[in-house]
């Protein structure tokens, strides 16, 4: 049956349902009957001139027993409409697929009863005319509105049970009460909701209350590699088993990608003609009653449409207790097909569950879309040579890589190369959001600013040349097969304040076109037990999905000594330090640690350091250099001796600010820079930092 076809039904049985609705009502308006003839006397009142589903009180003192009334027998014309306007109904109902108003009741499990309830408190939407209805029907009560009292009285089978708060029309939400102050419940107004209003005339669309803090998924964007597409198709057949049991369990995706967790849930939706919704983790309700009333909601959405939810979980165990028990209750309440994105662990709520581990695409997979996709308009051998240099810094899913090849091509004019312009939307597209917990650096120094010794100079460029060539290494050439652990690269650079450290993460950070992220230590570390952790585990793993460079300046407040066991403060600490060092080992990127204590870091975390980098204090020959590139090309100066400055016994980040001073000092005089001025800065900054000095050495 079209779409058209079933409307036009629907209407139909509406409208036939509402017409037997009317006559029902009928039935309880007081009869007038005609007096004997010849008599002036008044007609008696009707046997029933005031409906209500508690017997009358008769003379003012309520009687023995309060049996149910029943309406009074219908004038023969009356009876004869009623007749034929349920044989109408009833008739009108026999369509197939059912009309809306049998559907709902199918699904939600209504008697009929509790069905014409439904239809009772939904007829002044339909037609208002069902206003004077109601009052004439309630008599002197003056109730122009639906109540329980009236479907009691007016309609077959009642029961008591149908306005319990467990039953579906409360328990769900198909109708509302309006009870106010002490007004009883049986005569308190009830109206339909309006999501289940628009149902019943065929509009079957999401809840609008839902439709604000969920997000549709659409299919675009949802690809599986052949790993994931085995792991989808053996997730689909475990739910097949248990939904024979008439359960259906919550299915927990596990994993650090939220992209390919989110592929695998829409593809499973298609696979099951369902419409997928995300609900965000910082739109979860907050409140226990909140969570309560969504629950419940959903609930009747997954019984009105072909529907399934995924929740972003991760970061649930932070909720408040009774948060967490009221979203707990909502798991293992039966609400359809619910998705669960969780990170390492799954959920424990008390229900039924299919656990499914959803990894990214291999290395393979990712090496071979890169090629596929960014080949399409160029040479399959220089689209091959661009994904080996991506898959080797970058980890992502289908739908991203897809993101970026279109991406690039799009605007490849705006590059010099496809490589270089997937390269920078890969970096751009994974930025880590790291901003409460860190400060992303703008890395502009480059080989050419760095002076160190030759010694130096090659560990720092063997860093660098490992984070490029760590693809072809574990996974060309097999070291990966022979490790579980340790494929990140770590380096500490050592040495006093000034010597170059951060300078040095810039220049890296530089050549490998990364993004460079300072730790901000305070921000990490907190008070409250288990909150170090779980910053240090969003900081690992935003770091990981980024591929961005961690520098932790002043580590040893981070990675200092563990100390021996004197009470919980110091037990804690310990094992902020031990996970520490199993997340640096465990970590897939590039980690730098800076510090000028180098003795003050825990010996177990100097061993799983790939890379230590003692900066030293510059010599004459070093600071020289310094000196010479201190100010830009662009900076005028006149009759500047390098040689007799680099005599300062300073650091190059001194240096770097006696340079800055001296500049600012020039341009306020409007002159280049010179000698007396650099010498004059440099002695105020010998006076900042407390260091002896002769004037001798400043005399122009």
């Amino acid at each position: 049956m079209s779409q058209e076809t079933w409307q036009e039904q629907n209407n139909k049985y509406l409208a036939a349902s509402l017409e037997w609705l009317r006559l029902r009502l009928e039935l309880l308006i007081p009869q007038e009957v005609p007096a004997p003839r010849g008599s002036g006397a008044p007609a008696p009142p009707a046997a029933v001139d005031e409906p209500g589903w508690f017997s009358r009180w008769r003379g003012g003192k309520p009687p023995r027993e309060m049996p149910m009334l029943a309406p009074p027998a219908p004038p023969p014309a009356l009876e004869e409409r009623l007749r034929q306007a349920l044989a109408d109904r009833e008739n009108a109902g026999q369509s197939e697929p059912l009309p809306a108003l049998l559907t709902l009741a199918e699904r939600l499990g209504l008697s009929a009863f509790e069905r014409d309830t439904l239809l009772l408190s939904a007829a002044p939407e339909f037609d208002p005319g069902f206003a004077s209805l109601f009052a004439k029907a309630q008599g002197a009560t003056g109730r122009n509105y639906p109540t329980f009292a009236l479907a009691l009285w007016a309609l077959d089978d009642p029961a008591w049970d149908a306005i319990s708060a467990w039953r579906p029309l409360r328990f769900a939400r198909l109708i509302e009460v309006s009870q106010p102050g002490a007004t009883p419940l049986t005569a308190s107004p009830i109206r339909a909701d309006e999501r289940v209003v628009d149902y019943l005339k065929g509009l079957n669309v999401l809840d609008h209350r839902l439709a604000t803090i969920l997000t549709q998924v659409t299919a675009d964007g949802a690809d599986l590699s052949d790993s994931q597409q085995a792991v989808l198709e053996d997730a689909l057949e475990r739910l097949h088993h248990a939904a024979a049991s008439e359960v259906l369990p919550v299915l927990q995706l596990i994993g650090t990608d939220d992209g390919s967790k989110l592929a695998l849930a829409r593809r499973a939706c298609d696979a099951l003609d369902r419409q997928l919704y995300r609900l965000h983790s910082e739109a979860l309700p907050a409140q226990a009653s909140e969570i309560e009333t969504f629950g419940r909601l959903w609930q009747r959405e997954s019984l009105l449409l072909p529907v399934a939810l995924y929740i972003d979980a991760d970061g649930a165990e932070s909720l408040p207790a009774e948060t967490q028990a009221a979203f707990q209750r909502f798991l293992a309440r039966q609400v359809g097909m619910l998705f669960l994105s969780v990170r390492e662990a799954p959920v424990r709520f008390g229900g039924e569950s299919i656990n499914v581990e959803t990894p990214k695409p291999t290395p393979a997979e990712q090496h071979a879309a890169w090629t596929e996709w960014l080949g399409k308009e160029h040479g399959e051998d220089e689209a091959r040579r661009t994904a080996e240099l991506l898959v080797g810094q970058y980890n992502l899913n289908f739908s991203d890589i897809r993101q970026v090849a279109s991406e690039t091509l799009r605007l490849e004019s705006e590059w010099p190369g496809i490589r270089d312009g997937a390269w920078d939307r890969c970096r751009d597209l994974t930025r880590p959001k790291l901003d409460a917990l860190a400060q992303r650096l703008d890395a502009r120094a480059t080989w050419a600013d760095l002076v160190l010794p030759e010694e130096q100079m090659v560990l720092m460029r063997q860093i660098a040349g490992q984070v490029r060539e760590r693809h072809r290494v574990y996974g060309e050439w097999g070291f990966g097969l022979r490790m579980n652990r340790g494929f990140g690269i770590s380096a500490l650079f050592a040495g006093e304040s000034g010597t170059g450290k951060s300078m040095a993460a810039e220049v890296i950070a530089n050549a490998l076109r990364l993004n460079l992220y300072r730790i901000d230590i305070s921000a990490v570390v907190s008070k409250y037990i288990g909150e170090t952790e779980k910053n240090l585990r969003k900081l690992f793993d935003a770091a990981e999905q980024g591929g961005a460079i961690l520098f932790f300046d002043e580590a040893d407040a981070l990675f200092g000594k563990r100390s021996e066991v004197k009470d919980s403060h110091d037990r804690y600490a310990n094992i902020e330090i031990n996970y520490l060092l199993q997340r640096m080992e465990a970590f897939s990127g590039l980690a730098i640690l800076a510090t000028n204590m180098k003795a003050a870091l825990d010996p177990a975390f100097l061993r799983r350091l790939r890379f230590i980098v003692n900066f030293q204090f510059p010599g004459p020959k070093e600071r020289a250099e310094i000196w010479a590139r201190s100010l830009p090309p662009e900076t005028p100066r006149d009759g500047i001796d390098y040689s007799r400055l680099a005599r300062l016994n300073i650091t190059g980040g001194n240096i770097h600010s006696i340079a800055l001073n001296a500049a600012f000092r020039a341009a306020e005089k409007r002159e280049p820079v010179t000698m007396p001025l650099l010498l004059a800065a440099a002695r105020a900054e010998l006076k900042k930092l407390d260091k002896p000095f002769s004037e001798a050495e400043f005399r122009v």
